[in-house]
């Protein structure tokens, strides 16, 4: 059997060619989220649902979390800050995220912080979604804290310890009672004015939010303790006294390598549940301990053939560095959010000349465009 020929078509009239280069095509438009439409996003289905949302979908992906490509995300590191890729694919949709993390940015009234990302087709690789992942990647940080507390933190927690009030404290303050049920959030910060920020932020949204004047004095009652510190050093924001029996952990400020949080006597005590080993080791918590130190991955917890919370006194701890396949879930969301919304915009992103092989012909007869408009002014 004979392989078919290429299909013919009918000879492109000149006025037809100029049509074809004054607009783009339907398969050159991708569709594009920007800031302003995340946020009328997150509004209209509500910041806390949306929050709920996506930790379902986070938690639907790690319960197939075997079908993805994984690999520890591309870093370029500077004395500053770094700037990373966080690519992944599940066999029919590829995805990555841009993302930076410089702590220093905030004194020049930048965050530290930004982000963006996009979905492809893998069939053809033409992309099928672009966009902001600032706001975003905030939103799927709280979500997947969350949803890993929900498995790993005593039953009937209400108090979370918030040690480090930055940009995600309000999003993990509400991301816990969306998915865990708290009802308090006991903070402190080195800053004053960051806790201030935070309680003026939800103090309205109805939690019970407290300022604490010490690390120590926040964690008092609380069966959740989140540390989210920003500097880009070994730090110790909690040491071993400090942590009692049955708590459990959320630690997300360690996130690169010579950058943690927690004193290694406290590790040593955990139990310890990662997202992707091979990243963690570098970046996380556990690059403080031996290379083959015991962990346990999260999508075994979620699917059932590993251990989470065995008891009331067990200290868990989720050394939380962030995975390209919780950034896949976040874009998934949205792209299945967004459908018959005004909620994003089409950009003219791929370039699509009437015949694949002409990319040049393309590119002059867009040149009658450019004379049209240079007459127009």
């Amino acid at each position: 059997m004979t392989a078919p020929g290429p299909l013919l078509q009918p000879p492109l009239t000149e006025e037809t060619m100029k049509l074809n280069a004054l607009a783009p095509s339907e398969r050159a438009l991708v569709p594009f989220v920007s800031v302003d439409n995340m946020m009328r996003l997150a509004h209209q289905v509500g910041i806390e649902r949306m929050l709920s949302e996506l930790a379902d979908y986070i938690e639907a992906d790690f319960r197939r979390w075997e079908l993805f490509d994984k690999t520890p995300r591309i870093a370029s590191h500077s004395v500053e800050g770094v700037i990373e890729l966080m690519p992944t694919s599940d066999g029919e949709v590829y995805g990555f995220k841009y993302v930076n993390g410089h702590p220093k940015n905030t004194k020049n009234g930048l965050q530290t912080v930004t982000a963006f990302g996009l979905l492809a087709d893998v069939a053809t690789g033409y992309p099928v979604l672009l966009s902001e992942m600032t706001l975003l990647t905030a939103l799927r940080t709280a979500s997947t804290s969350a949803m890993v507390a929900k498995y790993l933190a005593p039953a009937g927690s209400d108090t979370m310890a918030m040690i480090g009030n930055g940009a995600q404290s309000e999003f993990q303050s509400l991301a816990m009672r969306a998915v865990c049920g708290i009802n308090t959030v006991r903070l402190y910060d080195i800053d004053p004015r960051a806790t201030e920020k935070v309680l003026r932020n939800l103090r309205p949204m109805g939690l019970n939010v407290v300022p604490c004047n010490s690390a120590e004095e926040s964690m008092e009652g609380a069966q959740i303790i989140t540390t989210c510190t920003a500097d880009k050093q070994y730090a110790t924001i909690l040491t071993d006294n400090m942590v009692g029996a049955g708590v459990h952990i959320n630690a997300i400020g360690g996130d690169c390598p010579g950058k943690t949080e927690l004193a290694p006597a406290i590790l040593h005590r955990s139990d310890i549940f990662v997202e992707y080993p091979e990243q963690t080791r570098i970046e996380g918590e556990i690059q403080q301990l031996a290379p083959d130190h015991p962990v346990t991955e999260l999508w075994r917890v979620i699917n059932g053939t590993a251990e989470g919370r065995r008891n009331q006194s067990q200290i868990t701890l989720f050394d939380s560095v962030g995975f390209a396949i919780e950034d896949f879930s976040a874009l998934r969301y949205v792209r299945d959010r967004i459908g018959g919304t005004s909620l994003y915009v089409d950009l003219d992103f791929l370039a699509d000349p009437d015949d694949p092989r002409d990319l040049f012909g393309m590119l002059q007869r867009s040149k009658g465009r450019e004379a049209k408009a240079r007459s127009v002014q």
